[in-house]
């Protein structure tokens, strides 16, 4: 009973609607010239200003300025330019929260079932345009580390972690198992990183932990952060009433919430005021429809 329980649709991760949301997110993908639209109908390699470096060589005629790099031309006492990878090349590391916290919803999924789908469509979206996508799974469990791939592939690698490590998040509930802060999990993320990366993390930003503004400034400063901050149905426009809880002595108790009460969007501010990039994503809303908001975060 309890495993068909936890293999409902909207509880359990879906491998195979992971993978389908491909076709989805190229709405999300900005043309593409073809071969065929080039000059003699072949795709160079191009270098383009994303952030990591190619190469640093002497500057030329026809070179931009403002690619000199002073650092090296100080050094030097010649003007050198620092090519970088086109934005093609870009590796962006999924960060999926699978934490107690988003194992709950009222609606058509779980918060963390949500977050997955949001992933894989950034992810998608990555691979369709060339880049390569890598995976930090984390929860009461053994963070799932999948290294940065490219093409189907890759997004095949970070689709079976997602649903790994979901699954064993879900098997884990009542356990007495450490409790993992968002600071910890943001501080392994700056560790394994690739520089010139970019983050993009699902999370409902709850049990931040210590060290959760520091961990994700030293973050983003390292590798840009957006963030998708998954919020259920009920948490964005609750309707009134009262409310049975308990509280975290055990206690039970009962709590009278007005209608229409709407999320607390201090953690937003936050994130804004720290030059970060961040929206909230109903987890009641099918991938179909997130999917324009989602792609408005897609930087």
């Amino acid at each position: 009973m309890i495993a068909d329980v936890l293999d409902a649709p909207g509880v359990a991760v879906d491998i195979d609607a992971l993978l389908a949301l491909r076709y989805l997110s190229r709405r999300l993908v900005k043309p593409q010239m073809s071969a065929n639209s080039l000059p003699g109908g072949l795709v160079n390699k191009r270098r383009g200003r994303g952030l990591e470096a190619a190469e640093i060589r002497h500057f030329v005629e026809g070179d931009d300025v403002r690619l000199i790099d002073r650092n090296v031309t100080a050094r030097t006492g010649e003007p050198h330019v620092r090519m970088v990878h086109d934005e093609r090349d870009q590796t962006v590391l999924l960060m999926a929260d699978f934490r107690p916290p988003m194992l709950w919803g009222t609606r058509r999924a779980l918060r963390s079932v949500a977050a997955a789908e949001a992933l894989a469509l950034i992810g998608w979206r990555v691979v369709e345009n060339g880049g390569r996508v890598a995976l930090l799974a984390f929860g009461a469990f053994e963070p799932v580390i999948v290294p940065p791939k490219g093409r189907e592939r890759g997004m095949v690698a970070v689709i079976g972690g997602l649903a790994a490590a979901h699954q064993v998040a879900l098997a884990a509930i009542g356990d007495a198992v450490p409790e993992e802060t968002l600071s910890r999990s943001l501080e392994m993320a700056e560790r394994i990183c690739p520089s010139g990366s970019i983050v993009y993390l699902a999370s409902c930003l709850e049990e931040q932990g210590r060290g959760y503004e520091s961990a994700m400034r030293a973050l983003n400063e390292r590798c840009p952060v957006s963030v998708l901050r998954i919020m259920d149905a009920f948490e964005l426009a609750a309707p009134g009433g009262f409310y049975p809880f308990q509280s975290a002595n055990g206690s039970r108790q009962t709590a009278r919430l007005s209608a229409n009460l709407m999320a607390d969007e201090g953690d937003l501010d936050a994130l804004k005021s720290w030059s970060i990039n961040s929206l909230s994503v109903n987890a009641a809303l099918p991938p179909e429809v997130a999917v324009g908001e989602i792609g408005a975060l897609y930087v």
